[in-house]
This record gives C-alpha cells, sequence and structure tokens, in this order.
C-alpha cells in the first residue's frame, strides 16, 4: 500500500489493475485506517479516473457476498448521496411507489454518511430487519415486489473504511462507488449524481454494462430529480433535459424538500408521505422519480402514463400496503 500512496501523492493515476488490487488489499485487512484515511483524501483532493472508478468497482464486487434474484427484470433507485441537500429520502420513498405500481424493485442502500437519514436508517426505523438470507429476499419480493440489500451485509469489506468514512463525514470515492455495486446487479438502474461530471464517468462505465440505465442530474446540484431547476436526463437512447413542469407540473423550492435533523424525524416524514399525506411539493417530487424509473422499465410507456402509474400507487394505498407487508414478512 505504501507505494500506491506515494504513486497517488506524486499526483500519478492507477491502473484498473492496480486500483482492482488495492482495493482487494483495503477489503481483505491488509492497510491500516492512517493508510485509508491517506487513500481517501487523494481522492477529495483529485478527481478520480474512470479506469480507478472501475478497477475499485471491480473488486467491490469481486469480494460482495452473490445474490441471485433469478432472472427478474427489476430496478434499483439510488443517489450518490453527498450532495449536501438534506433531503427527505426521495429514492427510498419512489422505490416503495414502483413497487405499488406492479414493479420488482431491489434496492441497494446504506446508513447515511453524509445525510441525517440514509435508506437503510429510516427503513430501520420503521422497523424493517436487515437480511442477507436469499430466501427471505425472494419472498419479499414476490409478497412486495421489492426487497433491500442493506450494504454492510453484502460488502463486508467494507466495513474496514466504515470508521473512517464516518468519522471523515464527507462524500468520498465510496458515494461513486455504492450506485454501481448493487449485488444483485438489477437490469435497470436509475442513479442520481450530484453534478455532470460525475453523470458522465458513469454513463462511460454503465455503457459497458447490460443494465438499462438512466443517470439523473438536477442541474442545481441535487442527485435525483427535485423540480428546483432543470434536470438532465442520460440513459442508453442519449440524453435530454427536462423542466419541472414536465416532470412535476410545477417548479418547487429547496424548502419543500427539507429532510429533518434526525432519523426519527425522516421516517415521521417517509411515513407522512407514503400515507399519502405529504404536501403537494413531496408528492410531485417522488412521483416524478418514480415515474422516471417507471418509464426506464417500459420504455413505449409515455412518460405522462409512468406518472399516473405512480399517482395510482400512492394515492390508491397500494404503496402504503406495500411498504407495511414488507416490514412484516420476515
Amino acid at each position: 500500500m505504501k507505494e500506491i500512496l506515494q504513486k497517488l501523492i506524486a499526483h500519478k493515476t492507477l491502473t484498473i489493475q492496480e486500483a482492482t488490487e488495492t482495493m482487494l488489499r483495503i477489503g481483505n485487512g491488509q492497510c491500516n485506517e492512517v493508510q485509508i484515511t491517506a487513500f481517501i483524501t487523494t481522492y477529495l483532493l483529485r478527481q478520480i479516473t474512470i479506469d480507478e472508478l472501475i478497477g475499485f468497482k471491480n473488486a467491490l464486487l469481486q469480494m460482495c457476498l452473490p445474490i441471485n434474484l433469478g432472472n427478474t427484470i427489476s430496478t434499483d433507485i439510488v443517489g450518490t448521496g453527498g450532495d449536501g441537500k438534506n433531503t427527505f429520502n426521495i429514492s427510498t420513498l419512489s422505490c416503495i411507489i414502483v413497487a405499488g405500481a406492479g414493479h420488482k424493485v431491489v434496492k441497494h442502500g446504506n446508513y447515511g454518511i453524509t445525510a441525517v437519514s440514509g435508506s437503510s436508517n429510516v427503513l430501520e426505523q420503521l422497523g424493517y430487519t436487515f437480511t442477507n438470507n436469499p430466501s427471505k429476499l425472494l419472498t419479499q419480493l414476490d409478497k412486495t415486489n421489492i426487497c433491500f440489500l442493506h450494504a454492510p451485509l453484502f460488502h463486508p469489506a467494507l466495513k474496514n473504511v466504515a470508521n473512517v468514512r464516518r468519522n471523515l463525514g464527507l462524500k468520498s470515492i465510496f458515494n461513486l462507488l455504492g450506485p454501481l455495486v448493487n449485488p444483485a446487479q438489477p437490469s435497470h438502474q436509475i442513479i442520481g449524481v450530484y453534478n455532470l461530471e460525475v453523470a458522465r464517468y458513469y454513463q462511460y462505465v454503465l455503457q459497458q454494462s447490460n443494465s438499462t440505465y438512466c443517470i439523473i442530474n438536477t442541474l442545481d446540484g441535487y442527485d435525483e430529480i427535485s423540480l428546483t431547476t432543470d434536470t438532465k436526463v442520460i440513459n442508453n437512447q442519449g440524453e435530454q433535459i427536462y423542466s419541472p413542469e414536465y416532470l412535476g407540473k410545477r417548479t418547487v423550492t429547496p424548502s419543500h424538500l427539507y429532510g429533518g435533523n434526525t432519523v426519527a424525524e425522516a421516517a415521521q416524514l417517509f411515513i407522512q408521505i407514503i400515507n399519502g399525506n405529504g404536501t403537494w411539493a413531496q408528492n410531485a417530487v417522488v412521483l416524478a422519480n418514480a415515474a422516471i424509473a417507471i418509464q426506464n422499465l417500459l420504455p413505449n410507456l409515455s412518460y405522462a402514463a409512468a406518472f399516473e402509474q405512480a399517482v395510482q400507487s400512492l394515492e390508491s394505498g397500494a404503496a402504503k400496503n406495500i411498504l407495511n407487508t414488507l416490514i412484516n414478512t420476515k
């Protein structure tokens, strides 16, 4: 590891093989916390390269606990995090709504590092029990159209960086890697990023996969559709900029997306929205993100029709029932 750190400090970049080997060393416990801190800090000071991103991704997938949920067409909606916006759990709510509309969702998530409440925080607060048992996850997917893969249970190698990440409390290369290393590797992915430079990196990496992907960046720095300004959408077919009016009927302000100061507050907001008691702005944002995911699954479906599916899922109570069943399915 000393040689790798010397190379990085000298402003040199790693090949795919070097990046893979470095992450394998970290994941296998061959590096101490000081070395890991130096490694992470390097990428706080400069942008990761595509080869490094690919190498780190390959290593984490190599070390993860494999999970085979069959050949079911499924999606994940996940953001890099690190946008500093303290929004409520938009992606996780959107996943529940997509499941309520009858589509399979394999959600990958973790505790919040740079935010008050990550997907794991809020689901745990609501009573969901994490598992890496394939039989239990398949049962959940069959009964509710959704299952949740809590990252630490599938990426034990990441325990070696967890303490450093927590103490730093800053977005790092591991924020970039999270959306790329869903252990189930679902057929479809919605990935939110906090800037367009990261979007280009993801586009290059995902073009080399078999995934039907959709990369999202709201142009004022949100890693999801926030409806606060125009949104850039990049997918297998190309790219487009959509207005808030197109995606969610009208523009909302950042204050409408406030996520609370504690996990308990985040969970309270989550329940309020999924129960159909969210504000107009809260509903519009989660429906827009869910609609994009539905349209990505069904490319021949118009966005308006996808949005209507999301509306029906929320307003009929289907999404609420999905969440309750998921929490109670052991």
